[in-house]
C-alpha cells in the first residue's frame, strides 16, 4: 500500500498509527490507515467546534477539503463514514 500524504492546509493531529472505526448511526465499520484517521478525526472535531460555537467560515472551508480528500484518497470510507 502506497503511504498517503496529508496536504499541506492540514492542521489537524497526525496519527502514526490507523485504526477501525464505525459509524455510529449504520454500525457499519471500515478499516483506515494513519492519514485517514487524521483526516476523519478533523472532520469530526469540526463539525463538533461548527455545532458548539455556530458558523465559522474557515472551519467550513477546511472541513469541506478533508471531506474531499477523503473522498479521493477512499471512497469506501467516504461512503462508509460521511456520506
Amino acid at each position: 500500500m502506497t503511504k498517503q500524504k496529508l496536504p499541506k492546509w492540514f492542521k489537524g493531529v497526525l496519527y502514526t498509527k490507523g485504526d477501525n472505526v464505525t459509524n455510529p448511526f449504520s454500525g457499519e465499520e471500515i478499516d483506515l490507515t494513519a492519514e485517514e484517521l487524521s483526516m476523519y478525526d478533523f472532520v469530526m472535531g469540526a463539525e463538533y467546534v461548527l455545532e458548539a460555537r455556530g458558523y465559522d467560515e474557515e472551519i467550513i472551508k477546511d472541513m469541506g477539503k478533508a471531506i474531499s480528500w477523503i473522498r479521493k484518497h477512499n471512497s469506501k470510507a467516504y461512503m462508509v463514514l460521511l456520506d
